[in-house]
């Protein structure tokens, strides 16, 4: 396979921007995350917009999308992670100049919304990114945990990240190991791509998914919509991420999450593992989108290249 760009490595001194691609974030936990990034030997610079509402944006898609080409740009700039998701990146996304992005290859860290992003700068920018937690959502919460702090570190030097059930207790719902680009990130925003020109290419690849607050029934309806899109036709594996908060509202007229997975996995010839704390979780577990990866479904371990160069 044609391997994406990898951005060069952080080193201490580095500037990184800070943008709000989507929605407002909180501001208070946004300062109280900025001692963790500075800690890491990193200066900030904030974009223009990160502060701004519009209504459920923060800013227009106009004030948004310049801070993302500025941060792109800009030569002082060494990486660029997200403040916070929400809604709203896809909004502008068709006006974003990927050729820029191309030349101007550069760290690119969030996830939730952000997943929107990943796949269009992935797919036309052919830039390797990072689905990791974000300052507002997660660093700056007293829950931030100690080894999500510790995924920073793949932005310093180039390693190979390995999961296991050390991490945490897995499940494989069928057999076998694959090999194959990792892509995807959160179910709702893969789903909202389909039909439009940054459609997730799932064939051969690795797919992740993960999401929030969405009932088995709406997690059914979402991988349904997957399955009739044949965004299951000829993936080579399939990583389940965490569903916060993935509880029916009546579960005496439910099914289980669980159950819902199995009902579109069990049958699938390709290895598909659950259990990985990778999402809207702690710990959650950072990973390179458009690298290498190895999903082992006998052993349940997940083997990544490195992102950085």
């Amino acid at each position: 396979m044609d391997l994406r760009t990898m951005p060069k490595r952080l080193k201490k001194g580095d500037t990184v921007g800070i943008i709000s691609p989507s929605s407002p974030p909180n501001l208070e936990n946004l300062q109280k995350a900025l001692p963790f990034i500075e800690g890491l030997g990193l200066k900030v610079k904030m974009g223009k917009s990160v502060e701004a509402k519009h209504g459920h944006l923060a800013g227009s898609d106009d004030e948004r999308l310049a801070d993302l080409h500025a941060m792109f740009e800009d030569p002082e700039i060494a990486g660029i992670i997200c403040a916070g998701g929400g809604y709203g990146a896809a909004r502008y996304t068709e006006k974003i100049d990927f050729q820029m992005i191309k030349e101007n290859p550069k760290v690119f860290w969030g996830y939730s919304d952000i997943t929107f992003l990943h796949t269009a700068i992935g797919q036309y920018a052919d830039l390797v990114t990072f689905h990791g937690p974000m300052l507002a959502s997660d660093v700056g919460k007293d829950t931030f945990h100690e080894r999500s702090a510790r995924m920073f570190g793949q932005l310093f030097a180039p390693f190979e990240l390995f999961y296991s059930e050390e991490i945490s207790p897995l499940t494989a719902l069928t057999s076998g190991v694959a090999e194959g680009e990792l892509v995807g990130g959160n179910l709702s925003l893969i789903r909202s791509a389909i039909g439009t020109k940054f459609d997730l290419d799932t064939a051969g690849k690795i797919l992740l998914i993960e999401d929030i607050d969405e009932e088995p029934y709406q997690v059914d309806e979402m991988l349904n919509h997957l399955r009739m899109a044949r965004k299951f036709d000829g993936v080579a594996g399939v990583v389940i991420g965490d569903f916060k908060n993935a509880e029916p509202k009546k579960p005496e007229r439910s099914l289980t999450l669980d159950q819902v997975l199995e009902d579109y996995f069990k049958e699938m010839k390709v290895p598909v593992v659950k259990g990985f704390k990778i999402g809207h979780c702690e710990p959650h577990f950072s990973v390179p989108l458009g690298v290498k990866a190895r999903l082992d479904a006998d052993e349940k371990t997940l083997t990544i290249l490195p992102g950085v160069e």
